[in-house]
């Protein structure tokens, strides 16, 4: 492990303790989002109002279903031409964000209702099946106000309004039926706006509320705010209610193997790290590696080898001509392989393109054709100087 690696560890080591103690040592930040499920704490959870409901609906029996409302009172329904009504009898109950209740749920609510029962529907968006079953129409004020109180109409549960800001919404209902609807409850922002009524339908009754955040975590244990939840839920009958939790169990869990780690800032800060220090190890050891490449002898030249042979034997036996001619023949066949160039006439012509293409000395070039044309004429060398001056001036030429 190089030194430079080792830095870059303890670096990515110290950042991780530093982070890990920083984490530790802040305050854990407050999570707002309005889940609206039974299982949260968080401020718009419904944990106490699930564990509080034995208290805000005294003496009565309650059952919680996750099934659409479809689903479950369908089953609950006696086909029998000598029945047709329902084996149990109650009210509905249902508090969420938004409404997500599908077409057949709401006629099958519209039906349980219609055989004399009761549904409880607390929500900031109503469908607009059901609206339009009860005639009915909602709207919503888009200024905003940081003083949004709610109260309810009826004397006898007293004149107090609650000051109810955080998590609320501007929907209220617009437009009414008044011979089948009465106004239950208001809310006001620029002006008095309606939030709470009992509609009736056929047998039975609808209450529906547009202020859903009444019953989570937050205002239930805020000041007072939970007189005015309990004061809503007052017209519920006494009866058993059927609580519809569905998507508000907690169910929505994360397959992942990685959804307990990354939902611990601390251990999801730690795999970030962890992330980026094996990217930057990959870039910093991406570079080419190969091992030594092994020294190869060049394959000796046994031709050259074979030449200084040949040379020693005919200098030791004194034949200098048979040696000037090899150096001749040399020479000429270099010229004519690396510059192209005829040979078989040495004369002012020849010696112009050998300078022109070798860019040797033009005097050098001179000498050496007049030694090899002198050589050629007389064909006689008489001592071992004159081999010597055709060796350097061939040399002069090649080199």
């Amino acid at each position: 492990m190089g030194k430079t690696l080792k830095i870059y560890i303890a670096i990515l080591v110290l950042l991780l303790v530093a982070i890990v103690v920083i984490d530790n040592n802040r305050p854990k930040p407050i999570d707002w989002t309005p889940t609206y499920s039974v299982k949260d704490k968080i401020p718009y959870g419904m944990y106490v109002f699930d564990k509080e409901m034995g208290s805000l609906l005294k003496n009565q029996k309650i059952e919680k279903f996750s099934q659409t409302p479809y689903e479950y009172f369908d089953s609950k329904y006696n086909y029998d031409t000598l029945v047709n009504d329902y084996k149990v009898k109650g009210t509905f109950l249902s508090v969420s964000k938004t409404s997500d209740l599908d077409n057949q749920s709401v006629t099958e609510i519209c039906s349980f209702v219609r055989y004399g029962n009761t549904a409880f529907i607390s929500s900031e968006t109503i469908p607009n099946a059901l609206l339009d079953s009860l005639k009915l129409k909602m709207d919503s004020e888009f200024k905003y106000s940081d003083s949004i109180y709610n109260w309810l109409a009826n004397k006898k549960l007293g004149n107090q309004k609650y000051k109810i800001t955080e998590g609320v919404n501007n929907n209220y209902f617009s437009k009414i039926d008044t011979l089948d609807t009465t106004v239950l409850g208001y809310q006001n922002g620029d002006s008095a706006r309606v939030n709470f009524i009992k509609v009736k339908y056929y047998g039975g009754t609808f209450y529906l509320h547009t202020q859903p955040v009444a019953f989570t975590n937050f205002h239930l244990l805020k000041g007072n705010h939970h007189e005015y939840a309990e004061k809503v839920l007052s017209y519920i009958p006494k009866t058993t209610i059927f609580w519809c939790t569905k998507d508000q169990n907690g169910e929505m869990i994360s397959a992942s193997p990685m959804r307990y780690i990354l939902s611990q800032p601390a251990l999801k800060w730690a795999w970030y790290i962890f992330l980026i220090g094996m990217l930057i190890f990959i870039l910093f050891n991406a570079k080419r590696k190969q091992r030594i490449v092994p020294i190869i002898k060049p394959l000796a030249n046994t031709t050259v080898d074979f030449t200084k042979t040949i040379g020693n034997l005919y200098y030791q036996e004194g034949d200098h001509n048979n040696i000037i001619d090899k150096k001749i023949i040399y020479f000429l066949e270099k010229v004519r392989n690396e510059y192209l160039i005829d040979t078989h006439k040495l004369d002012d012509d020849f010696i112009k393109k050998l300078q022109h293409k070798s860019g040797k000395n033009l005097n050098d070039i001179e000498n050496l054709v007049s030694l090899i044309n002198l050589y050629r004429k007389s064909r006689f060398i008489s001592v071992e100087e004159d081999l010597i001056q055709m060796n350097n001036a061939i040399e002069k030429v090649t080199s």
